[in-house]
């Protein structure tokens, strides 16, 4: 029987096989892998001798298949040549299944030290570039020609003013959330007027440039990470070197200043529409006028949030920018290390911001709390 380059036929009482037995001409045969295995299968069955003289070519692929067609045994009459011999035999020292991998018994601590030395590794090379940065800002300063305006003025406006509506939008409803759920506790106990402290503090001081942050280090720094690392792939970083222009300066500080500048403008955005939201929620749900909770949130939180709040901001945008430019330039040639960097650019930016808000909430626990 003749399939596409392979001769597979029953002879004079043999089992003959002819032609090039090879992968290519495997995948050329008409009938689907499994009935053309069953049909080997079912030659083996009739305990005939097998003749593979007429062979011109065998491949590892087809004395395998031949291999498990014969039940993993040679048969009991089979005529062949010494290098189709030598190929079934190959294909015979192959084991079934893999051996299991050894155990390792302490491949979680591996596993979590392994984590530890990236984080340090990372931790050491954000230092570097905090360095190089410091050290181009001091050459700007007495070059300011050398400034990159373009860069900078270019950033401000994707991060910052394109940001607008997404940070409108989430804070409003999460100041609608707010002020929902805190106004149900406090109408057990008729401190309804209370909503204005609970509202303005959480959202001024905490909600707003965490939120913000979040958002920024989800859209802008993961933009900023893909941007480099494109640069990164196409080897435009490599040109800019080669004409003697420090990446540093053109790419990466631009970014950084930008959006440390861009973040306190976002906080107070994104807090001014909780606050809308929050006072919304509180007037339809426990009735109390926008005059009210105007006069009574200036009364409730005390100007000093506000600088907490910007304060934060500034700090948040200068890591978010500052991981996002590292893990760009950390991106290798080929598109899986750009995604992988992506990913890794905004795990640790919402990470770091949350772990600089803490420390900022231990630093200040004692600032901008109204005392009674």
């Amino acid at each position: 029987m003749p399939t596409g380059g392979l001769v597979l036929k029953e002879e004079g009482g043999r089992i003959v096989l002819a032609g090039d037995w090879t992968l290519v001409n495997l995948l050329r045969q008409p009938l689907p892998r499994n009935a053309f295995e069953a049909r080997l299968a079912d030659f083996a069955a009739r305990r005939l001798p097998w003749d593979l003289n007429g062979l011109e070519r065998l491949d590892s692929a087809a004395a395998t298949l031949l291999w498990r067609a014969w039940g993993r045994a040679w048969p009991a009459e089979v005529v062949l040549g010494d290098e189709e011999r030598l190929a079934i035999a190959r294909a015979a020292a192959v084991p079934d299944a893999l051996p299991p991998p050894p155990r390792r018994p302490f491949a979680e601590v591996e596993a979590l030290g392994n984590q530890v030395l990236r984080a340090g590794r990372n931790f050491i090379e954000l230092t570097e570039l905090l360095g190089r940065l410091a050290l181009d800002a001091v050459g700007l300063l007495r070059t300011p020609r050398r400034a990159p305006f373009r860069e900078f003025s270019a950033t401000v406006f994707k991060s910052g003013a394109q940001a607008l509506p997404v940070t409108a939008l989430v804070g409003f409803l999460v100041g609608v959330v707010i002020s929902y759920l805190s106004a149900l506790q406090l109408r057990n106990f008729g401190a309804e007027p209370l909503i204005v402290n609970v509202m303005g503090l959480a959202i001024i001081r905490e909600l707003g440039p965490v939120l913000a942050a979040v958002l920024v280090a989800g859209r802008s720094g993961s933009a900023m990470t893909a941007q480099i690392g494109v640069m990164r792939v196409t080897e435009e970083i490599d040109a800019l070197t080669t004409m003697g222009i420090p990446a540093t300066l053109r790419l990466v500080l631009p970014r950084v200043a930008a959006l440390t500048l861009a973040m306190p403008l976002l906080v107070v955005w994104t807090s001014a529409m909780g606050l809308l939201g929050g006072m919304v929620s509180a007037h339809l749900q426990l009735g109390l006028t926008f005059d009210f909770l105007l006069h009574g949130l200036a009364r409730a939180v005390p100007v000093p949030n506000l600088w907490i709040a910007l304060t934060k901001g500034a700090v948040f945008g200068f890591l978010i920018a500052q991981i996002a430019c590292h893990f760009g330039l950390k991106v290798r040639p080929n598109t899986e290390s750009l995604s992988a960097r992506t990913t890794s650019s905004v795990v640790t930016a919402i990470t770091v911001v949350i772990l600089a808000d803490a420390i900022f909430a231990l630093l200040t626990r004692e600032v901008g709390i109204p005392q009674q």
